[in-house]
């Protein structure tokens, strides 16, 4: 048997009216990063929840400059999304404790990306069991933080996390 990761809740997203341009370049440049769940920033590349997520939480990592595929990175920006990557780890790891995670992108329409114009990481935190009937047969997944609970724990354990080094 084959693991689904069955998101029906994501329609929400789909459906959602579109902000114009590029939210990876729009909501860093807004100076709000409570506001706009940004978690961590680095020289090249931050860490923003994710505001419809599969499971609590979803965060992605996304470099700074605007391209669509992985092959447009350079090495030190493909260097920095992969240190953002393993920091959220840590941190979600230290938070949440989860069994496991899922870290994918979707490149390009035909891959599944939602935003194809801007490469984005995925970090999904999993837990044995996480899949229900629930979430299965009624379309719903059960969330169990609130956001801004969310982002004050990760918030906090980012710079904690970073003040380390």
């Amino acid at each position: 048997m084959s693991d689904i990761l069955y998101s029906p809740w994501r329609l929400d997203y789909i459906l959602s009216k579109k902000d114009d341009g590029c939210i990876f370049c729009l909501k860093p440049n807004a100076n709000d990063d409570k506001k706009h769940l940004i978690l961590y920033r680095s020289k090249l590349s931050f860490v923003i929840m994710n505001l419809f997520p599969y499971n609590n939480g979803h965060l992605m990592v996304v470099p700074n400059r605007h391209v669509s595929r992985l092959a447009d990175l350079n090495n030190d920006e493909l260097a920095d999304l992969m240190h953002l990557a393993q920091l959220s780890e840590k941190v979600m790891q230290k938070i949440y404790s989860p069994d496991g995670f899922n870290l994918g992108m979707n490149i390009g329409k035909a891959g599944g990306a939602g935003i194809e114009a801007h490469l984005h990481l995925h970090i999904v935190p999993r837990w044995s069991g996480d899949t229900n009937f629930f979430s299965v047969t009624n379309g719903t997944r059960v969330i169990p933080e609130q956001f801004e609970a969310s982002y004050s724990k990760l918030k906090e354990a980012f710079d904690n996390e970073t003040k380390k080094k």
